[in-house]
């Protein structure tokens, strides 16, 4: 009998072929003959997209959705795994970095655009977006406004916040898609360090921008993830509906900050590959770093967690040395980093039924869930506002067809 990874390439090029598998995966359609003819090992992150590129074509067809929302700045797809299990479809999405794309593109349908950097969109969006979507969703970047980022550029002498051409200006954008697209809801994700940045300023240009300017019924919550997964992770949503729809934050269910612990995430002992166990050189490097910064009355300083307790916040910047989350061995062992497959449920990608697919390196992968959302939280904040995104289309439905009688009335009368 032929090896397991030879016969699911060969099932899945029986279904779609050569050339549709070569483009989704971003290689040669030589490459995937090498890979049929077992001339060429197959990645485990290859097989499993292969897997899901087979059951797709072969799984029965969606239910209507029941309303559509557009992805920009979308990362690896948290906020939209939130609403597409509420009901939601994705009819556009934009992510510069190709890397995060592939993520993309391994995890969701993509059967309509995907398109790139922003900046060569915004002027147009029409062409990109040819119906008004019902929710736009936006995780801006967050560099310019979160502590660490803010501390960096300061240090560097960099300007942050608005002044950050590079990244600053990118919610200015937001608010021209806003403004040319008038969806009837939208949900903005950044890092609770927004409301205090520039002593509030920021923050307050912000609001005046969705509430003066755009005329959006606009409400805000900083939410800690800690209790929908095992991480302690504060970010602010900000929510705005186009009309009062008695949408309110009281609504949102926390399912308690203790709900979850390290060891709910965590692979067996046995599963997990000694390269994520630290060297004796790093570990003594990271403890004599905390206790150089301890006795000096800083707070900075690796962080050691037990199988019951809640980890730090994960960053972009844990592939460097994992010292933000470091797994409790015991006694006498080096502690380990988490795998990637543990951050993909640190941060709620992982679902009982299907685990997330990660077709990149264990580097992409850090920095792709270092900078992603958590996935639990935005799934709550999507089931409160569909009945307001309901509510608001069922109202817009019948303004329209207001406007079609009044109109029809009115060719009446003219040609009386």
């Amino acid at each position: 009998m032929e090896n397991e990874p030879v016969w699911i390439v060969k099932k899945a090029i029986d279904a779609l072929g050569y050339e549709k598998i070569a483009d989704h995966l971003d290689v040669s359609p030589r490459t995937v003959r090498r890979w049929a003819s077992g001339e060429t090992n197959v990645s485990k992150s290859v097989l499993l997209v292969l897997e899901q590129m087979f059951l797709k074509f072969h799984s029965s067809p969606k239910k209507p959705a029941e309303f559509t929302f557009i992805d920009l700045f979308a990362g690896i797809g948290g906020l939209r795994m939130g609403f597409d299990d509420n009901g939601g479809q994705c009819i556009f999405t934009c992510e510069w970095d190709e890397y995060a794309q592939k993520t993309y593109r391994a995890n969701f349908d993509v059967d309509h655009e995907l398109a790139g950097d922003i900046n060569d969109i915004v002027g147009d969006i029409r062409k990109h977006i040819t119906e008004t979507p019902d929710v736009l969703l936006a995780g801006f970047p967050c560099q310019p406004f979160s502590i660490a980022g803010v501390s960096k550029k300061n240090a560097l002498g960099r300007p942050h916040g608005f002044q950050c051409k590079e990244q600053g200006n990118l919610f200015f954008h937001i608010a021209s898609i806003l403004e040319e697209l008038r969806p009837p809801a939208f949900l903005l994700e950044n890092v609770k360090n927004l409301e205090r940045h520039d002593k509030g300023n920021t923050f307050r240009v912000i609001m005046d921008t969705l509430v003066n300017d755009l005329n959006y019924k606009v409400q805000y919550k900083v939410i800690d993830a800690k209790g929908f997964v095992p991480q302690h992770r504060e970010r602010i949503f900000i929510v705005g509906f186009d009309g009062e729809t008695g949408f309110t934050w009281d609504d949102f269910r926390h399912p308690g900050p203790k709900a979850k612990t390290l060891k709910d995430i965590l692979l067996p002992a046995n599963e997990v590959d000694k390269k994520y166990i630290l060297t004796d050189h790093l570990w003594s490097y990271l403890q004599n770093y905390a206790e150089k910064h301890r006795a000096a009355g800083n707070g900075f300083g690796f962080g050691l967690t037990g199988k019951n307790d809640t980890a730090r916040t994960l960053s972009a910047r844990y592939y460097k040395d994992g010292s933000e989350i470091l797994v409790d061995r015991g006694k006498g062992k080096n502690p380990r980093r988490l795998t990637p497959r543990e951050c993909a449920r640190l941060m709620g990608f992982d679902k009982p039924e299907k685990e997330f697919i990660i077709p990149v390196s264990d580097t992409r992968a850090y920095k792709q869930f270092g900078n992603a959302v958590v996935v639990p939280v935005i799934r709550e904040i999507a089931r409160i506002m569909k009945p307001h995104i309901m509510q608001l289309k069922e109202r817009s439905g019948a303004a329209c067809t207001e406007q079609h009688f009044a109109q029809q009335e009115i060719r009446i009368i003219a040609n009386m």
